[in-house]
């Protein structure tokens, strides 16, 4: 039994200017050039704020590792802002290190910059402002 094509009624049919839009995600067409969705981590060390709403005030970014920090061990580390880099960083990794495992990251991080001052230069100023 042949199939009857009826021609859809002109007020069905779609307006001109939707004739020519690009297909939609359903298209079995893959992209020439892939997306990449992975999120890079920032190189070195970063202290992160939160605000008093927060169950943890302040985190520790080592590459893509988040590392909670307590409250009182920020507001130790906020006396002691006026250190040298070295001494800074020495208390840092002593209070925020709370295993050797987590103290070897964070020197392995630093290390892997090659830039201490300006991290604890970093780490110091956003301690400051808070």
């Amino acid at each position: 039994m042949p199939v009857l094509v009826r021609p859809i009624p002109d007020d069905l049919q779609l307006p001109s200017f939707m004739e020519n839009l690009p297909e939609n995600s359903s298209s079995s067409e893959t992209p020439e050039t892939p997306t990449d969705k992975t999120v890079k981590a920032k190189p070195g060390i970063r202290l992160e704020l939160r605000g008093p709403n927060s169950y943890y005030k302040g985190i520790l970014h080592i590459g893509s590792t988040l590392i909670p920090i307590s409250d009182d061990i920020l507001d130790e580390l906020r006396t002691k802002t006026a250190l040298s880099a070295d001494g800074f960083f020495r208390l840092f990794v002593e209070k925020v290190g709370y295993s050797s495992y987590l103290q070897e990251q964070i020197h392995q991080e630093v290390k892997n910059t090659g830039d201490l001052n300006s991290q604890m230069a970093a780490i110091q100023q956003t301690l400051r402002k808070d």
